[in-house]
């Protein structure tokens, strides 16, 4: 009738594979409002500068000023931005791990036995 029920380690292994977390180095708070932002700036810059070479091709009809105007519209490449896509979670607790025992923190084998089982984890089948 419906889905089967997942085991505890299932859902760990697909937390790890499809939940994402930000690997840029800023918040992640912030990035709600940066996205917008980063998005917004590039549009209003290409709309500002078509507007401008628009106004200088205004007024009695000229085929020279007509083309150059085109010309400067169509040869300028338009500003734009690509958001990044986040990390997964799964890659994201291996490089914390690593960093801890880079930096000390616990023994070498415990640091190395945990990426080994993080890695175990990822790799098993998910539906």
């Amino acid at each position: 009738m419906g889905r089967r029920r997942r085991s505890p380690q299932e859902k760990k292994a697909l937390s790890y594979a499809k939940d994402r977390r930000n690997d840029y180095g800023e918040s992640d708070k912030s990035s709600r409002k940066n996205i917008a932002r980063s998005k917004k700036l590039p549009h209003r810059a290409n709309r500002r500068n078509a507007n401008l070479v628009l106004e200088a091709a205004k007024g009695v009809v000229d085929e020279v000023a007509g083309a150059a105007a085109e010309e400067r519209l169509l040869t300028r490449r338009p500003k734009s931005w690509k958001k990044w896509r986040d990390a997964p979670l799964g890659e994201i607790v291996q490089d914390s791990l690593r960093r801890r025992m880079d930096l000390g923190f616990g023994g070498r084998e415990s640091g190395s036995a945990r990426i080994q089982r993080v890695r175990r984890r990822m790799r098993q089948p998910v539906e």
